[in-house]
């Protein structure tokens, strides 16, 4: 054995735990390939919403601690008097008031916020690839592999167009599919966010007053910018951070860990940095709503009246990032190494289960 493979023998061995997960090898498909890429996006978008819910159950006094530090209810004022005024807010009915307004409405939003924008996501990048010709985005082991493999040869067949094109419908996936992901999970999540940030009665009060169809109430006040946020947090997760991990990151440094921190660092500097704004535009969103007892919201009303206020720390503090960051970081900042890293070392069990229930399902051959 040469120098130089005695020294990357140890990074090998620890590249990543989903790399040795698969390395065990899947069970031998017993039914048809797209049967089997159903039940996988039905596992990881189970995975990610039980561990969505649990992350943002446990996180609920951080969650409301941004959403009052990112409305208008909190004064303009130093780093720590912004923290001060939403903390009293967050804790003025006692230490546990935060939990109190998590109910049935919130749970299963969260479990299906998160496992909707997996299901929405995967399929998105599996059907617009189909169409386009392109490639899946990077997955689970693939992030460990060198920029260029893992390519299938029916993709390379397929991307026989020039590079400039190739280009153009690899930037129109990458924009199409976090896109319709975060508009299902606004879809699914919104007004159950609506309701947390003003508390049980006040939000049937308030959506009384504006929501004049089902699809309006169905979705919840300041949709639009909750889906732009969500936008940009999903392609983060899923587009941003596997394609620079797997292309950009040096090869010689890439393990769980690395993924783990990396992710982490993305969301919280890059991710955030861009959603705090429309975290803020959603709050006080919210406040115009509630005025006067409840008003349809006017979205370039809002951001012209929060400019002249505040100018723009009316979206966008170094508080108001700290606190979303402490809300949204444990759950969104982790999910890509959930995804890529911990989710791949069941599948090859769960698929082990469900072709031994295929097998005995499926109809005998005469």
């Amino acid at each position: 054995m040469s120098t130089d493979d005695t020294k990357r023998a140890p990074l090998v061995r620890r590249k990543s735990f989903a790399k040795d997960a698969v390395g065990k090898g899947l069970p031998a498909d017993q039914f048809p390939a797209r049967v089997r890429d159903g039940l996988l996006i039905g596992y990881r978008s189970v995975g990610l919403g039980v561990f969505g819910t649990v992350c943002r159950c446990a996180g609920m006094p951080l969650e409301k601690l941004a959403l009052f530090a990112n409305s208008s209810q909190v004064e303009q004022g130093s780093f720590l008097s912004q923290l001060r005024q939403a903390a009293r807010l967050t804790f003025a009915g006692g230490w546990l008031a935060p939990f109190r307004v998590i109910g049935p409405a919130s749970l299963t939003a969260w479990f299906l916020q998160y496992s909707i924008m997996g299901i929405a996501f995967q399929s998105c990048d599996t059907m617009l690839s189909a169409a386009m010709g392109t490639p899946r985005l990077p997955y689970g082991a693939d992030l460990m592999d060198p920029p260029g493999k893992g390519v299938s040869a029916e993709a390379k067949a397929a991307n026989a167009d020039s590079p400039a094109a190739h280009s153009t419908k690899q930037a129109a996936k990458a924009l199409l599919a976090p896109a319709i992901a975060a508009a299902f999970e606004s879809a699914v999540s919104n007004r159950a966010e609506v309701q947390r940030f003003y508390g049980l009665e006040k939000f049937r009060a308030v959506e009384r007053q504006i929501s004049s169809n089902a699809v309006a109430r169905a979705c919840g006040p300041a949709f639009l910018p909750n889906a732009l946020r969500n936008f940009v947090m999903s392609s983060t997760s899923f587009v941003v951070a596997p394609i620079l991990f797997k292309n950009y990151y040096p090869q010689e440094q890439k393990s769980s860990q690395s993924l783990f921190a990396f992710a982490l660092g993305l969301n919280v500097f890059f991710g955030n940095v861009i959603a705090i704004t429309q975290q803020a535009f959603w709050g006080r969103t919210l406040d115009y709503c509630a005025a006067g007892g409840g008003r349809p919201a006017n979205y370039g009303e809002v951001i012209r009246s929060g400019l002249r206020a505040e100018g723009v720390a009316a979206f966008f503090t170094p508080a108001k990032w700290f606190t979303r960051v402490l809300m949204n970081a444990p759950a969104q900042g982790t999910l890509p190494w959930v995804y890529n890293e911990i989710l791949p070392m069941g599948e090859a069990s769960f698929l082990g289960v469900m072709q031994r229930i295929y097998a005995v399902a499926r109809p005998k051959q005469p």
